[in-house]
Parts: C-alpha cells; structure tokens; sequence
C-alpha cells in the first residue's frame, strides 16, 4: 500500500513539475531571448516546450489514476516504470552537468525552488526504480 500511496505522490509531482515549467519563462525572460531566433526555430521550440507539458501531465495523470496497477507489477507497468526512472535519471544529470543556472538563480527563493526541482526529480527516479524492481505482486 505504501508504494501506491508514493506513486500518487509522484503522479502529482508531475503536475507540481508542470506548474513549474509553466512559471520558468517568466523567470528567464524566455521570450526576450526568443526574440532573435527565426520565426520557425520560435515555432520549433514553444511546441517542443508544449509537448514536454503534455508529457509530463500524461506522466503524471496515469501513475496518479493508475498507480495500484503499476505497483501491481505487470510487465508493461515495469517497463514504463524503468523508463521514467530513466527519463528523471538522465533529466537530473542534464541539470547536474549540462545546464548552466546560475545566472537566473539571483534570489534565495529562486536557489530554493531549483534545489526543490532537483528534489523531485530524486524523488521521482527512486519511486520508479522500486516500482520496477519491488512491485506488491
């Protein structure tokens, strides 16, 4: 039960991640940035940035709603929970070494969300590692 309990948390961590996403152009001033980019490549990437949200709202809505059945364990709940642990695994990496933040993290509550961001994505890779690996057969 417990493990069930830890995946809706993660399926609303999902919905926390796209609340977040949702601020960060404010943030960086994305927009202004954008500015000097080709119409196309503006294009390219605010439906590359929309489908990043729809992925994660679909992450985050079918652990929530069906959290019992992946901790069940079926081989298809496994293979998708390997894959997320995967995902936020290779999206923390992605934040520990290639992204550069310091720059926009000029507040102590920017430090503090980012630090945050990077907590859940801990907490997201260790909940889908034990759902893969420790299933409640």
């Amino acid at each position: 039960m417990k493990l069930i309990f830890f995946l809706q948390l993660a399926g609303l961590a999902h919905l926390a991640l796209l609340c977040a996403g949702a601020s960060m152009p404010a943030v960086v001033q994305m927009r202004g940035h954008l500015k000097s980019l080709p119409p196309f490549l503006r294009q390219l990437f605010w439906t590359y940035y929309s489908f990043i949200g729809l992925c994660l709202a679909a992450f985050g809505s079918f652990t929530f709603f069906y959290a019992e059945k992946i901790a069940a364990g079926d081989s298809l709940a496994r293979a998708v929970c390997l894959f997320l642990a995967i995902f936020w695994t290779i999206r923390l990496l992605v934040a520990a070494f290639i992204f550069t933040m310091r720059p926009y993290l000029t507040t102590p509550l920017y430090r503090l969300g980012y630090t945050a961001l990077n907590g859940v994505f801990v907490y997201l890779i260790i909940v889908y590692t034990n759902a893969a690996l420790f299933p409640i057969k």
